[in-house]
């Protein structure tokens, strides 16, 4: 029998048939203590490089994998992210050091769209305004919006945007599409509208983000997009934070300029000095927050934490992932 090989969880809520997964593919298993209240992005270099001593496999949340990290770890083969964004990972550096860098494709789709119509609905309803007038004695009723028969602006159709057009259908919703890709089979399955993004912002009750966090679109929705926007109109973004220019986002709020917004991400993730920003947006009675949980269902963590697991025993066996999780096979051959 192979020798186990060692496999580093860096996250919170590693299901166990997923680590049953790991050990009955001869991998040792070892969850990663994190402190209170912390992630593994908050995690410095030097105690990641402590835990990550010896690991052939490593499941990662939000860590930054750098290329000064990946020269201290000879032994790491492969980089399987429980989500699907990369931005934090060096692409480039893994690729010359021969690493796989993989993502969990496919397995937060339902999870992060049913999170965008709850975001939706809980702002438009004005469901955080009434509660809290209701805890504070004042049960008179406040009119929110309908979702139903709302034209809806949906920005980048990944696997996460076409689950959330797919919802919408069931609202009678007419569903505007900002895409670098169009697909007219796709159109005319779907009854979506392509469009560029400024008629998108111009004639959306609802705007959602479901964009990667490129040069190109980082701050694609600043002070300028959203003086385009209706008034009234309202912002979810679920995708990343950066995509939306956080301070601009909060005076419009402040201004009424806009009806809402339901946030998951943040600017101040990676940026501390947006940490003032994030906690203003919070205490607004029309902005309902959530701390990047888009993903975080009982079911979705079950899915990703099994396509990363997939992905790490694929690698360490020799063999190729599933080719939507691959972003980056440095591998002789690959």
């Amino acid at each position: 029998m192979p020798r186990p090989r060692k496999v580093v969880v860096t996250q919170r809520f590693f299901d166990d048939q997923a680590q049953a997964y790991l050990r009955a593919n001869h991998c040792e298993v070892v969850i990663a203590p994190l402190p209170p209240g912390k992630a593994d992005g908050d995690l410095s270099h030097e105690a990641l490089v402590e835990i990550l001593e010896g690991a052939g496999g490593w499941i990662v949340g939000h860590a930054r994998v750098t290329r000064e990290l990946l020269q201290a770890l000879p032994d790491l083969q492969v980089i399987s992210r429980r989500g699907v964004g990369y931005e934090r990972v060096d692409l480039q550096a893994a690729l010359d050091l021969g690493r796989v860098v993989a993502i969990a494709a496919g397995g937060n789709d339902a999870s992060v769209a049913d999170h965008v119509i709850g975001l939706m609905l809980a702002v438009g309803r004005r469901f955080r305004q009434s509660q809290q007038r209701m805890v504070d004695g004042d049960w008179s009723i406040l009119m929110g919006s309908d979702l139903c028969e709302k034209t809806v602006g949906v920005v980048g159709l990944g696997r996460i945007g076409k689950s959330v057009v797919k919802r919408l259908s069931g609202f009678d919703c007419r569903v505007l599409v900002h895409t670098t890709r169009p697909d007219p089979d796709y159109a005319r399955a779907t009854g979506v509208e392509y469009v560029d993004l400024p008629e998108l912002l111009q004639r959306s009750d609802y705007v959602t983000l479901h964009a990667p966090l490129t040069p190109r679109t980082r701050f694609m929705i600043d002070a300028a997009a959203i003086e385009t926007m209706k008034p009234g109109a309202i912002l979810i973004n679920t995708a990343r934070g950066g995509l939306v220019e956080d301070a601009h986002l909060l005076d419009a709020l402040r201004a009424g300029r806009l009806g809402g917004a339901g946030l998951d991400v943040y600017v101040s993730e990676s940026d501390p000095a947006y940490k003032p920003v994030s906690q203003a947006l919070l205490e607004l009675p029309n902005v309902i927050g959530t701390p990047h949980a888009g993903a975080s269902s009982r079911e979705g963590l079950d899915r990703t934490n099994m396509v990363a697991s997939r992905a790490v025993v694929a690698v360490l066996d020799g063999d190729n992932p599933a080719p939507e999780c691959v972003v980056a096979d440095g591998r002789p051959g690959a």
